[in-house]
């Protein structure tokens, strides 16, 4: 099964990569704090497995539990059967069996249902807090490029006094671009490494709404990087 599923150490890996990639080309700039928070976001996720084994210890002991739930309510159904034949109740006696029964058997469903489904709900509020974390990584990083415009490199580019102040040289701001839009990239793959272990449709449904958002914003960043000087010479290089 190797190269047919996505590692979360392997994300991580190349999270720290990218953290020191950044790191070594704008140490001033608070992009690489970003990719510091995507690096912590990506440890807990690599490490959601382990924090997950209480989650099936809960499935296990609810398992059991809703066992002896049935076995419980089974014998009691059993003994008031037996009882009523017994001593010959009236009608009277039958309909108050018949309403105690089916009470015992109520509250044992209810019961039932909810040690079922709790280890579910708890696994899939912990998986949406850890997406919801990702999504507001990926704004953070879409206002890191949201004032690189490429356009103040133009000959007819005029300053104004609101003008965001920009001390990026063109191959600069497309290292600057490129990081972004990496950073966006290792985002949605966070995101996509619960697909390999939910089949919540919650959980999926969010995890999409992740990688469209962070493939939204990378376009954005492909476009500023096809007007910047230069750009297509430096594509023959690496970024680093």
């Amino acid at each position: 099964m190797a190269y047919e599923k996505l590692e979360a150490d392997a994300v991580l890996a190349t999270a720290k990569r990218l953290q020191a990639r950044i790191g070594a080309r704008f140490p001033d700039r608070n992009l690489g704090r970003v990719a510091e928070r995507l690096v912590t976001v990506a440890s807990d996720v690599e490490r959601a497995a382990a924090r997950s084994t209480w989650v099936k210890a809960l499935r296990v002991v609810g398992s059991v539990l809703i066992v002896v739930i049935i076995a419980l309510s089974a014998a009691s159904l059993v003994a008031a059967i037996v009882e009523l034949v017994r001593s010959a109740g009236s009608t009277l006696a039958w309909l108050s069996a018949v309403e105690t029964i089916v009470n015992d058997v109520v509250y044992a469903g209810i019961a039932v249902v909810f040690l079922w489904v709790l280890p579910s709900h708890l696994e899939r509020r912990r998986i949406l807090g850890e997406l919801h974390r990702l999504r507001s990584l990926a704004h953070v990083i879409d206002m890191h490029q949201l004032t690189k415009d490429p356009e103040r490199y133009a000959p007819a580019f005029q300053k104004t006094a609101q003008s965001v102040q920009v001390t990026l040289s063109p191959i600069e701001m497309a290292n600057y671009l490129d990081y972004c839009s990496e950073l966006l990239s290792l985002v949605s793959k966070t995101a996509a490494v619960y697909a390999e272990r939910s089949t919540d449709p919650a959980v999926l449904a969010t995890i999409s709404d992740i990688e469209n958002l962070t493939n939204g914003m990378a376009r954005k960043i492909w476009q500023k990087l096809g007007l910047v000087p230069g750009v297509g010479a430096r594509r023959a290089d690496p970024v680093d």
